[in-house]
């Protein structure tokens, strides 16, 4: 009689492959990039504004197409990861628990999986029908590491499978690692917490930025202009013969353009720095960067109706 082995287990439970689609929020992102990008030159070389929007627009909506959802998708990967390993000292716990009553490395993982452990339950129970299915447990073990490519993950598989190599009490070296693991997330964690502060900082020293220009586009330059109106209407010489000293208005197109420029530089290297100082990771950055853009084009538009 033949059986279908999927009647027992889930098959896909054994493989050891991790979907990625890295890859494909990258070209995608990159797409909405170049296609942004087209329809302002496109609009420039047609000498056509489509929805009044200058070429600096399309250019800020592009950065912001391909920084947002690439750093948004890694961001959310990475936060399900740290889930994940926040909860391996409570497997491994599990585990040396289980060692305790004589039960192999193996037939310990498998009872273990019978747990809740949130986002990481599924990879236990991954790892148990693998053992299940003839897979040594120090090869479900390397499996799991390379599913996670997280490195403290790797670390604790090495320690496990060289601890299960040499023999003896594995309990004991899975407690040890379940301790110092837990060290790990508790220090991370608060160093992200303290990070955070700075991060803070960051957006705030971005928004005086705003404020600054705000200041200067509302008060400082409606001066300016009325002030060069007058003096271009005036007529009359200066004692002496010369002329009457001027101020040229039409130089002050240029600097609201100068003023929306440094936004966007600020925008793109402020979130890329906050991403960083959050946690050492530049594709976190971009998406601080791709809504500092948003906030910098809403900005220029609706209060400065640039």
């Amino acid at each position: 009689m033949n059986v279908n082995a999927s009647q027992f287990v889930d098959l896909r439970m054994l493989s050891s492959e991790k979907k990625n689609i890295d890859r494909q929020i990258a070209a995608i992102s990159v797409v909405a990039m170049v296609l942004l990008l087209l329809v302002g030159i496109v609009g420039i070389l047609n000498h056509v504004t489509y929805f009044s929007m200058s070429m600096l627009d399309w250019i800020v909506l592009a950065m912001a197409a391909s920084m947002g959802p690439y750093g948004g998708y890694t961001s959310v990967q990475v936060r399900k990861l740290r889930q994940i390993e926040e909860r391996v000292p409570d497997f491994l716990r599990d585990v040396a628990e289980a060692g305790r009553f004589g039960m192999t490395l193996a037939e310990s993982v498998v009872v273990a999986s019978a747990g809740k452990y949130g986002k990481l339950t599924p990879e236990i129970m991954r790892m148990a029908s693998q053992i299940d299915w003839g897979v040594p447990a120090t090869e479900a073990f390397r499996l799991f590491a390379d599913r996670m490519n997280s490195q403290l993950v790797t670390r604790i598989s090495n320690i496990i499978i060289k601890a299960s190599d040499a023999g003896g009490a594995v309990s004991d070296v899975l407690n040890m690692v379940a301790h110092d693991a837990r060290e790990r997330i508790l220090n991370r964690k608060e160093r992200g917490i303290a990070m955070s502060t700075y991060m803070v900082v960051i957006y705030i020293s971005f928004a005086v930025f705003l404020a600054t220009i705000f200041i200067l586009e509302a008060t400082f330059i409606p001066q300016i202009e009325k002030a060069g109106s007058q003096l271009q209407s005036s007529t009359g010489v200066l004692a002496g013969g010369g002329s009457v000293t001027t101020i040229n208005v039409l130089a002050i197109g240029p600097v609201v353009t100068a003023f929306y420029i440094a936004v966007i530089v600020h925008a793109a290297g402020d979130g890329i720095m906050a991403g960083v100082i959050q946690d050492g990771r530049i594709a976190n950055g971009m998406r601080h960067s791709a809504l500092m853009l948003i906030i910098g084009f809403v900005f220029m538009h609706i209060l400065l109706g640039v």
